[in-house]
């Protein structure tokens, strides 16, 4: 616990803070949410409209610091894409997370030193 005034009113601080941005990441997350519930029952309308209120969102959060802008901009991207290939009518899967493929890693030399 904070023994100073000045460290109290901090921790009240990121205690509010906290809150607000658990807020609007879970505020994002429905929106993300919502975009694919649409793109799944084929109303591209929606998902569209959907997405357009997303990428606000994903924008403002990026702003404020919430969230990296490299991760707003990762989430309009693939939504996005899915969104297109949606109204194109070709069936997208959702990724599963930990199915990517690693890169190979380097192969390791085997260097035998010979004693001359």
């Amino acid at each position: 616990m904070p023994h100073s005034a000045s460290a109290k009113k901090r921790h009240k601080q990121n205690l509010r803070n906290r809150e607000r941005n658990r807020a609007s990441k879970s505020e994002l997350k429905s929106h993300v949410r919502q975009v694919l519930s649409a793109i799944d029952a084929g109303d591209t309308t929606q998902a569209r409209a959907a997405l357009r209120t997303l990428a606000s969102t994903a924008d403002k959060a990026a702003a404020a610091k919430k969230i990296h802008r490299n991760k707003a901009a990762r989430i309009k991207s693939r939504l996005s894409a899915r969104l297109l290939a949606a109204s194109k009518g070709s069936p997208v899967a959702a990724p599963v997370k930990g199915t990517a493929k690693k890169a190979p890693g380097k192969a390791k030399k085997a260097t035998a030193k010979s004693k001359a």
